[in-house]
């Protein structure tokens, strides 16, 4: 099985994952007078949403990719994630900043790992992998150590970066259909 079919089996649950995370991100900006309980409950989706499209393309790429096994561990961090903010709606800002934090960073670490050891696929595809990389590990440090109380600007920073990122993993399908 070549690394075009898998994208092509998968293909709907990859849109899936990138529509999510871009209306994730234009919920997030647009969304005047947004609650941390709402902002809760749409991460929680978003990372619930990921973490099922991770896992479902880490399998699939069993003997294909040598990194499926990141994929499956960055969707089964995701769906915890997802799981346990659902379960503590309770939580406090702070935490919910770190669970942020964390989750961007490990997704642009994978993301990045991936796109390295990735030979088969495209040029395009991969310079779009290492630029959505990169932009989750910066987000993810940006909001790791930004201020607590800069809920705006951590606000803008979340909703800025999965627009960003959603436009390009939808950019990515669109170049890998291609090929």
């Amino acid at each position: 099985m070549s690394a075009t079919s898998v994208t092509r089996d998968n293909w709907m649950a990859l849109v899936s994952g990138g529509v999510a995370t871009l209306i994730f991100g234009v919920a997030v900006v647009f969304w005047p007078g947004l609650t941390l309980l709402v902002l809760l409950y749409l991460f929680s989706a978003y990372v619930l949403i990921s973490g099922v499209v991770n896992v479902s393309a880490g399998l699939s790429a069993v003997g294909v990719a040598d990194t499926w096994f990141l994929s499956v561990v960055l969707g089964a961090f995701e769906l915890g994630v997802g799981i346990y903010l659902l379960r503590h709606t309770a939580v406090k800002f702070s935490t919910f900043i770190v669970l942020i934090g964390f989750v961007l960073i490990a997704r642009g670490i994978v993301e990045l790992v991936s796109s390295y050891f990735n030979e088969i696929a495209a040029a395009k595809v991969r310079a779009l992998s290492y630029v959505s990389g990169l932009a989750a590990l910066a987000a993810g440090i940006v909001i790791l150590f930004a201020k607590p109380k800069g809920g705006v600007t951590f606000v803008w920073i979340l909703g800025l970066y999965a627009i960003v990122v959603g436009t390009l993993q939808i950019s990515s399908l669109a170049e890998r259909s291609r090929t």
